[in-house]
């Protein structure tokens, strides 16, 4: 007989990016539902895997990550928002930006203490919040415009509020903070004990000339604050999971402390080709947001022609999109129906709710190929 196991989270299933790719599969719907490119890295950088596969070290890497590419993300981040973080202390490499999120929390958050999380608010965060025995502390950004709220998150501070989770540019929503929210966020948490987690994985995919407003750029945010970003989002190699996080050294100490015995280290070839990647052509990275510029604006100009009403998107590869007009079913079984029906994949984003709430909102991704962008519109002309 199998042992009884009572759940640590009872009330979680499998992950909503799961299930409607594995409806995808089913159905050979067209997947523009989880956030995948389906074009290939650059080349340069295969490149360069390819030479440290063949040539260089085969063995564990150094648990907080190659020195050489640790050297990189700190020149990367210096450059671009004026913070030096010391590669020895303050730079982790990571399995992917969700095991940063993960061992920030699970650094930080003792059972009892409050995180505040802005919904539409990724999966990740509240499991391991919960899993850390922590209470999840949920702010609704404001509908439509999915802004933050600043006097409903300052009526939400407790004595026992350990963090503040934020996600800029944002997923599933496209938006992203202005620098009045982060003078926002800086009054709020002045002179507190409070922490706060950044992921930054879409850093490089704010649009309309708009820089991204890292945490790093703001001393008095940067000094409490985990700082995670994505090699895999910005590089298209989201199957390598590669990620890090900076943080200043007292925080990253305790970081340390649990990502070693999480996942200790990280491929170490893939760390090498990332590193000689990032140093030999910075201009990839720094081309991104116009690349997905292109991307987003050539899918919203055809996505007028469709019954779907779009939200604005100022960065990210996502686009959301009201389908009032065509159906009042709610989202989900809109999201099945999309996928059994018409042959097209896309997240309904009362997921993204810890209460499921729904306002007939749906997810694209266009971060694919044209070939693919154009087979889907044809599809979605017709609903």
């Amino acid at each position: 007989m199998t042992p009884e196991l009572q759940s640590r989270l009872p009330h979680i299933g499998t992950t909503i990016f799961t299930v409607m790719s594995q409806l995808a599969n089913e159905h050979q719907a067209i997947n523009l539902s989880q956030g995948f490119p389906d074009f290939a890295p650059p080349a340069g950088l295969i490149e360069r895997m390819v030479h440290h596969i063949s040539h260089s070290n085969q063995q564990y890497a150094p648990m907080a990550g190659a020195p050489v590419l640790r050297e990189a993300i700190a020149e990367k981040v210096d450059r671009l928002y004026g913070r030096h973080y010391h590669p020895d202390t303050e730079v982790t490499v990571t399995a992917g930006a969700t095991q940063a999120l993960t061992t920030a929390i699970t650094a930080c958050v003792r059972p009892g203490d409050e995180v505040i999380v802005f919904a539409p608010v990724y999966d990740s965060y509240m499991p391991a919040i919960e899993l850390n025995g922590g209470k999840v502390v949920t702010s609704n950004l404001q509908f439509p415009s999915y802004k933050p709220n600043w006097e409903e998150v300052r009526s939400l501070l407790t004595s026992r509020t350990r963090m503040i989770i934020l996600n800029t540019p944002h997923n599933p929503t496209g938006t992203v903070w202005s620098v009045e929210d982060m003078q926002q966020l800086s009054a709020l948490v002045k002179d507190s004990n409070i922490l706060l987690l950044a992921d930054e994985v879409y850093e490089h995919m704010s649009f309309d000339g708009a820089p991204h407003l890292s945490l790093a750029r703001y001393p008095d945010l940067a000094e409490r604050a985990f700082v995670v970003s994505s090699f895999g989002k910005t590089y298209h190699v989201t199957g390598w999971k590669i990620a890090y996080c900076v943080a200043p050294a007292e925080l990253m100490k305790e970081f340390r402390k649990s990502h070693q015995f999480i996942t200790f280290c990280i491929h170490h070839p893939s760390q090498l080709a990332l590193a000689d990647f990032m140093r030999h052509e910075p201009e990839f990275a720094d081309a991104l947001s116009a690349f997905y510029q292109a991307k987003r604006d050539g899918f919203r100009a055809a996505m007028k022609e469709t019954q779907f009403e779009l939200f604005p998107c100022a960065g990210t590869y996502f686009q959301l999109a009201s389908y009032a007009r065509i159906s009042e079913e709610q989202d989900q079984d809109f999201a099945r129906r999309m996928t059994t029906e018409h042959g097209v994949a896309v997240i309904p984003v009362s997921a993204f709710y810890p209460e499921g709430d729904d306002h007939k909102v749906v997810r694209f991704c266009f971060a694919k190929n044209q070939t693919t962008i154009d087979a889907a519109l044809e599809r979605l002309l017709k609903i």
